[in-house]
């Protein structure tokens, strides 16, 4: 597992990353400053063109002229070297004094087969789809509800499930963003103290591999509608913990799989208001005894302050879409207690997420 610096470190590192950006927007005059800031889409879509031509693998093995790139990738020479030039001026690629261009680490995340890589998440970002979404926040603001069911005629979820291509890219996309949470989330916690580990609609199952490689003397059960379907007991094969995880077809309003020692919700209660929330909480209530652990592996964004935060920008996405939210700290103690738990702390990890521990009551 690689080796995540402590939560702190990382906070600290981004307050200083956000300072120099704040100052650097203060040494420009405000309007030009303020359009830096909204053509930051275009750069978005930028970097989609690159993903989806494959640029960043035509230089994995080495510096090539933008010639060169374009032929790889069967694309216009000078639209090549113009979008090469405006991604280089972004340290995404870099341009060499002999007018080649090489990768950049930024870049190179942007390669399908980094071990990090972004490339799904830049696929989604630039995604036609993902920008008409988008361009109805307005409506969203205004009436205080998700405007993708009134544009698209069905939720969220089920247009995923319609839009078969969309789907396939949404889903690519958050699978590459949830990746990037798994290891921090298991070095800020331990897993060990615990009997069995339920993961709540955990897709097929990486963070429960995660738990149990970490935790060898904990068993596991992996719930999820399409537990059957999407691959999750080849890769808990895979991962070398399909002995010790079960798996279990279970819906997200569905009675819960009882006797559990903890819980793992991730990026579950952020997609949906209160009442559905509730209902779930509930329902996981009551599979528990008292004394179990309930472990939510969400965006806390922080009660107050102008610090940039992952969790203020998904908060409005989730807006948009479903009409969910992402809770601060008290907002999740007053939420769990509602559903028959107590609050004990919020474990910040070294990634955007943070781990809301709760007890059953």
């Amino acid at each position: 597992m690689p080796v995540f610096p402590p939560p702190p470190v990382v906070r600290a590192v981004e307050k200083s990353r956000a300072d120099l950006q704040r100052a650097s927007q203060d040494l420009a005059p405000a309007p030009f400053a303020l359009l830096e800031i909204v053509m930051g889409s275009m750069v978005t879509q930028s970097v989609y063109v690159a993903a989806r031509l494959g640029i960043a693998e035509a230089l994995a093995d080495g510096p090539l002229s933008p010639a060169q790139v374009a032929k790889q990738v069967e694309a216009d020479e000078d639209a090549v070297a113009r979008l090469l030039r405006l991604l280089a001026s972004h340290q995404i690629f870099a341009r060499r004094p002999d007018g080649m261009y090489e990768l950049t680490p930024i870049a190179d995340a942007l390669r399908a087969d980094h071990p990090m890589s972004m490339r799904d998440l830049a696929l989604l970002m630039g995604h036609p789809i993902h920008w008409e979404d988008w361009a109805h926040l307005l409506e969203a603001v205004v009436t205080g509800e998700p405007s993708l069911p009134k544009l698209r005629g069905m939720g969220a979820f089920e247009y995923l499930e319609h839009n078969a291509e969309y789907g396939e890219v949404f889903m690519k996309g958050m699978g590459a963003l949830s990746e990037t949470e798994t290891g921090p989330v298991l070095a800020a916690y331990d897993f060990s103290g615990f009997g069995t580990v339920v993961d709540f609609c955990g897709g097929r199952g990486g963070l429960i591999a995660g738990i149990l490689q970490q935790a060898p003397h904990v068993s596991g059960v992996l719930s999820d509608p399409r537990v059957e379907g999407n691959g999750a007991a080849e890769f808990l094969a895979a991962e070398g913990v399909d002995g010790r995880c079960r798996t279990v077809a279970g819906g997200m309003f569905d009675s819960v799989v009882p006797g559990g020692d903890a819980y793992v919700l991730k990026h579950i209660l952020h997609d949906w208001p209160e009442e559905q929330a509730l209902q779930i909480l509930r329902n996981v209530r009551a599979a528990m005894k008292p004394g179990g652990k309930l472990l939510l592996i969400e965006m806390v964004p922080p009660e107050e302050g102008n610090e940039p935060h992952s969790g203020k920008l998904v908060d409005l996405w989730l807006l948009l879409l479903v009409g969910g939210k992402e809770r601060t700290a008290s907002q999740y103690a007053d939420l769990v207690a509602r559903a028959g738990f107590t609050m004990e702390r919020v474990v910040e990890t070294a990634a955007a997420v943070s781990i809301v521990e709760a007890t059953a009551v």
